[in-house]
């Protein structure tokens, strides 16, 4: 596993921990969480895609259903 370092605000930081420590976790662990979720949304090009055929063959599935 490889680590990366990143630069908080004193202010930051002092909610990071404070968060952390109210749910009982490390510090790092909000900011690994939320890193993973930013990694693991669909491409945009991906929404317009499924956008796109959503919306035009809405009456279709509307009749499938």
């Amino acid at each position: 596993m490889s680590s990366i370092t990143i630069n908080l605000t004193d202010e930051h930081l002092k909610r990071l921990r404070e968060i952390a420590a109210r749910l009982g976790i490390p510090p790092e662990e909000p900011a690994r969480v939320g890193i993973e979720e930013l990694i693991a949304q669909p491409d945009e090009k991906f929404n317009s895609a499924a956008d796109y055929v959503l919306k035009k063959n809405a009456d279709l599935y509307r009749r499938l259903a």
